[in-house]
């Protein structure tokens, strides 16, 4: 079995002194754990290190930008808030909310006015789209800041009317900075249907997604929200019956973005394996708790983190459709009653015999 090495396991190796060259050719790394491998290697030859931007800082939209300003609350002045809103900072974050909300409409995952996006901006603050603007043809000003309760503080267009459910999960999940919402008709499919995707099928869906459905309740209301909220402990992307679905991500937002793009086409190729009327090849559940250890390495929430083996690929809920076969003949005929058959036996040759 191949060796999973995470990034905690290459700083353990540091630490002690140990050379990184001498790790197995077919180790499996963690994305964290290669990034690692990446930098220390480029130390060791003495030269810069890959992905680093001299004079760049991060921010929650998840890319490389101008550094955040000082930290502003809800409680700061009016003047530093509009600093705030139309600093660099929140520029970039604007541009980056029009650029994701571009991608959800091209790709259909929203039509209308439908779909909403926020970025944690402050301890009780965050960044929201605007409302009845569709999400293909959003400019950085109409975005809004809003703070914890939903009151709008600046912005010229009105806040998402959804904007409660994005703050109650920014409250719910401290490791939240950014949240995405919208409506892929594949995802939604199984929102409406009440079901979770079946697991064990692919490994990019097991590591980066992890779905629950959370049951329906007016769109816009602190019911729906709260109802989302309890379920983001553990999992990071909510399936809402009969509306759609919202994800969360502790990285950024392109990040939440991402987990729709992941969440659409594995719900799509479930279905397409569900016509081909054939039970589809499951993982075995070793196969995937060496997915799970790497899940959690990269701090992505699960449910099934110290499962045993065999509750790890319960599918039982999962009903795909009906198939239509005729058993065989054994089978039948064991589920037969024997003094039924008798007496049916007995008129049949009563009949029989009048014919005669």
């Amino acid at each position: 079995m191949k060796q999973v090495i995470s990034l905690r396991d290459l700083e353990n190796l540091v630490r002690q002194g140990r050379d990184l060259r001498e790790l197995p050719a077919d180790a499996i790394l963690t994305p964290a754990a290669r990034d690692f491998l990446q930098e220390w290697q480029a130390r060791q030859a003495g030269l810069p290190e890959p992905g680093i931007k001299t004079g760049s800082g991060s921010a929650p939209g998840g890319g490389a930008g101008s550094a955040p300003p000082a930290e502003v609350s809800s409680a700061s002045s009016p003047a530093e808030l509009e600093a705030f809103f139309h600093s660099d900072y929140c520029r970039e974050l604007k541009e980056q909310m029009c650029d994701i909300g571009r991608r959800l409409w091209m790709r259909e995952y929203v039509d209308g006015n439908g779909g909403n996006l926020a970025i944690r901006v402050g301890k009780d603050l965050a960044l929201c789209t605007p409302t009845l603007v569709s999400k293909g043809f959003m400019k950085p000003e109409d975005m809004c800041l809003v703070d914890f309760t939903g009151r709008q503080l600046l912005g010229k267009k009105k806040r998402t009317s959804e904007i409660l459910m994005h703050l109650q999960i920014f409250q719910r999940q401290p490791r939240a900075v950014a949240t995405c919402h919208c409506h892929p008709p594949y995802a939604t499919g199984f929102a409406v249907a009440g079901l979770v995707p079946p697991t064990c099928l692919i490994p990019e869906f097991e590591v980066f997604a992890s779905v629950a459905v959370a049951p329906y309740r007016t769109p816009g209301t602190p019911e729906m929200g709260q109802l989302v909220a309890e379920l983001v402990d553990q999992h990071n992307t909510i399936l809402m019956a009969n509306h759609g679905v919202v994800s969360w991500s502790h990285l950024g937002l392109e990040d939440a973005y991402f987990k729709m793009e992941i969440l659409e086409a594995y719900c799509r190729t479930v279905l397409v394996t569900a016509q081909l009327g054939k039970p589809p090849q499951t993982m075995t559940p070793q196969q995937l708790r060496e997915l799970l250890k790497i899940k959690q390495e990269l701090g992505i929430p699960d449910p099934r983190y110290g499962l045993r083996e065999c509750e790890l690929c319960d599918n039982d809920q999962w009903r795909p459709g009906v198939t239509c076969t005729v058993p065989p003949r054994a089978a039948m005929e064991s589920d037969l009653d024997p003094e039924a058959e008798k007496a049916v036996q007995v008129i049949t040759d009563e009949i029989l015999a009048r014919w005669k």
